[in-house]
C-alpha cells in the first residue's frame, strides 16, 4: 500500500471509531446535545489524522494489529482536537477558520467551545481506561500517564503558554525549540511511545522511536511555520502570515526561509536514521517524515 493510501485508510478507520465513540446520548436535553454536537464538529469530518497514523504504525513495528491500537489512536486525536479548539479561541490565537470551516467558537459560541474542548480532553482518558485500549490494566495505566504528561503542564499546555509568551518577549533559537517540543512535539512523542507500549517494546526500541519522534515533531512545526510564511489560506483552510503579524518568534524568522528549509531537510535525515534499527518495517514512518517536509496544506 502506498503512503497516501495508508494515510487515507487510517484516517477512515479513526474517523469511524470517533464517530462511534461520540454518538450523542439520548438523555440530557437540548443543552447536552449541543455540547455533543460541538464535540463532534471539532473532531469529525477533517484532518489527516497524522498522530493516530503514527501511533498505529509505531505499534505495527511490534506486531500489534491496527484494530488493537485504534482506541489509543482515537484518544490521542481527541486530545489533539481539544487543543485546536482552545488554540483557536480569541484569548489564544483568535482564529475564525479551521480546515476551511468556521472554528468551534464561531459555530457554537465561546462558552460551548471551551466546554467541548474540556470534554474532549477528559473523554480521551475515559477511552484509554476502557478494555478496548488494551486488555492489560497496567498497560492502560501507563498509556494514561504518558498522555497526561504529554498534554499537561509539562507538555502541550506548557508549549501553548510559551507560544503566547513568544509574542511579548524575545526568544532564542533554543527557547523556540523547547517551546515547539512541548506544544507540537509532545503529542508526536506520545504517539510513537504509545505504539511501543502497546507492543511491549524494550527500552532500546522505545528510545529509538523517541529520537524519531523528536526530529519529526521539530520538522512538523518547522514545515508549519514555513506554510504560514509561504502558503495560501485557500490551500491551508486557515489564515496565514499570522506569526509575522503578531511578532511571534519562530525559527523561520530567526533562520530565514532558506535556513529553515535546510534545517527541515536535516531533521528528515535525523528521523530516517533513528528508524534504521527497524529496517523495512519502518518504511511508513520514514515516509511520514518526508510527507511532513513536502506538504503544502
Amino acid at each position: 500500500m502506498s503512503f497516501a493510501s495508508e494515510l487515507e485508510h487510517i484516517a477512515a478507520l479513526v474517523e469511524a471509531r470517533l464517530d462511534q465513540l461520540l454518538k450523542p446520548e439520548p438523555a440530557g436535553g437540548t443543552r447536552a446535545n449541543e455540547l455533543a454536537q460541538a464535540m463532534r464538529y471539532a473532531v469529525l469530518g477533517g484532518g489527516k489524522r497524522l498522530r493516530p497514523f503514527l501511533l498505529i504504525n509505531s505499534a505495527r513495528l511490534f506486531g500489534v494489529p491496527e484494530a488493537a491500537s485504534l482506541d489509543a489512536a482515537a484518544a490521542l486525536e481527541c486530545v489533539h482536537c481539544y487543543s485546536l479548539v482552545h488554540d483557536d479561541l480569541p484569548a489564544m490565537d483568535d482564529d475564525s477558520l479551521r480546515r476551511g470551516l468556521p472554528t468551534a467558537h464561531i459555530a457554537f459560541g465561546e462558552a460551548t467551545a471551551i466546554l467541548a474542548g474540556d470534554a474532549l480532553l477528559t473523554f480521551a482518558f475515559e477511552i484509554l481506561s476502557g478494555d478496548g485500549a488494551h486488555p492489560d490494566p497496567a498497560v492502560r495505566v501507563t498509556l494514561i500517564g504518558l498522555l497526561a504528561k504529554a498534554s499537561g503542564w509539562r507538555g502541550m499546555a506548557l508549549g501553548q503558554a510559551l507560544d503566547l509568551a513568544a509574542e511579548r518577549q524575545p526568544f532564542t533559537a533554543a527557547d523556540i525549540a523547547f517551546m515547539q517540543a512541548m506544544k507540537t512535539g509532545a503529542l508526536f512523542q506520545f504517539a510513537c511511545d504509545a505504539g511501543a507500549v502497546l507492543g511491549r517494546a524494550d527500552g532500546e526500541a522505545r528510545a529509538q522511536l523517541a529520537a524519531y519522534a523528536t526530529a519529526l515533531g521539530q520538522a512538523f512545526q518547522l514545515a508549519d511555520d514555513l506554510l504560514d510564511e509561504e502558503g495560501s489560506a485557500e490551500a491551508l483552510g486557515k489564515a496565514v502570515a499570522k506569526d509575522a503579524h503578531r511578532g511571534k518568534a519562530t525559527l523561520v524568522a530567526l533562520l530565514g526561509v532558506g535556513g529553515a528549509k535546510a534545517r527541515l531537510a536535516a531533521l528528515v535525515d535525523e528521523a530516517d536514521k533513528a528508524l534504521a534499527p527497524f529496517g523495512e518495517n519502518a518504511e511508513m514512518l520514514k515516509e511520514t517524515a518526508r510527507f511532513i517536509a513536502q506538504r503544502r496544506a
